[in-house]
């Protein structure tokens, strides 16, 4: 599972509550049972119950609906503190792009530089082999 974290997992660290906070931002437009929270967080439910009350009490979560016996709850994306760690998650996600972007144009570089030194570029600026190789 751990290539599958997301860069707010990875930022925070992988912690239940952090795993939870994540599934609910990733999934913000429907409502989960506590149940379905717990198992697609992978937390225990006993884990769950540990903090769940804190961020209900903070309005993290609200309660939307019963559906059977099980009450229906999802992020509420009006409060402060959610409107921020979404931001905040954006935010990781661009500079994560942003990153990669620059690594490219690194191996791009480097491809090109590889590709001039060993004879391989035809016209000035095509891909040669080699580089298109590692791209």
């Amino acid at each position: 599972m751990a290539e599958d974290r997301s860069m707010f997992v990875e930022f925070f660290g992988d912690y239940p509550m952090i795993r939870v906070l994540d599934f609910l931002m990733e999934n913000s437009v429907f409502d989960y049972s506590k149940k379905d929270i717990s198992r697609n967080a992978d937390v225990s439910w006993n884990t769950l119950g540990t903090f769940w009350a804190n961020i209900e009490e903070t309005g993290v979560v609200v309660y939307t609906r019963k559906v059977g016996k099980a009450g229906m709850y999802k992020i509420n994306t009006a409060s402060p503190i959610v409107k921020q760690l979404m931001e905040l998650d954006k935010k990781l996600v661009k500079n994560s792009l942003e990153n990669v972007g620059r690594e490219k144009q690194k191996i791009k570089a480097m491809a090109m530089l590889c590709c001039i030194t060993h004879g391989f570029v035809e016209p000035v600026g095509s891909l040669c082999a080699i580089q298109s190789s590692w791209l």
